[in-house]
């Protein structure tokens, strides 16, 4: 009878062990990306990203939904940057022909913190450069600075004394965004990740889509 009573108990424990993974399973967000995640956002993914309007580099305005229609990484920066946005993009390009090796698509998208001297030709002239695949994005200071605030980014010019300084800078932020259609942004990464790291965790997005 003890021996009856010690079973049922082992059993009554196992099933309610089962139980509480699978509570704390379901409470995972529903997270089908939680494999790939490394990153974490203030307020969630959801926080970041949006609509917007911008021009791109052909001279079209175009929204979110046409230029982000497939697996993209984003990019705000500038073309007259000296030396971190040329990083930064040469990054992601390398990034995006390593998942090309694997059969994997993903679109590499600069957005500009700086419109008025980076024009659609400017833009067109960087990103072909960089990559065949690497879409330009430009609009008025209205139009970048509202697509900056929806994915959470910092720009400022620097002051000069010269009104007229056409080599100013330009200070901001240098996160890429990992975007993912029917999904929107869904991860982030630091200028210190190398091609083979961020083509590593794109490819595990993708490939959970």
């Amino acid at each position: 009878m003890a021996r009856t009573a010690a079973i049922i108990a082992v059993f009554a424990t196992i099933i309610a062990l089962a139980g509480i993974w699978f509570v704390s399973r379901g409470k995972g967000d529903g997270d089908q990306f939680a494999q790939c995640r490394q990153g974490q956002v203030a307020g969630g993914t959801a926080a970041i990203g949006g609509p917007f309007e911008l021009v791109s580099e052909t001279g079209e305005t175009v929204t979110e939904k046409e230029v982000l229609a497939e697996p993209s990484l984003i990019y705000f920066g500038y073309t007259y940057c000296p030396d971190v946005c040329p990083m930064d993009t040469s990054r992601n390009a390398e990034a995006v022909e390593i998942l090309e090796t694997q059969g994997v698509m993903v679109q590499p998208v600069m957005v500009t913190i700086d419109p008025g001297r980076d024009t659609p030709e400017v833009m067109a002239e960087f990103t072909d450069y960089l990559h065949p695949r690497m879409l330009g994005l430009t609009g008025s200071p209205e139009q970048i600075k509202a697509a900056s605030q929806a994915y959470r980014t910092y720009y400022r010019k620097q002051d000069s004394s010269d009104e007229n300084d056409e080599f100013y800078l330009v200070d901001h932020s240098t996160f890429t965004y990992l975007t993912l259609p029917e999904h929107g942004f869904v991860e982030y990464f630091k200028r210190d990740v190398t091609p083979e790291k961020m083509a590593e965790r794109v490819g595990c997005f993708v490939e959970n889509m």
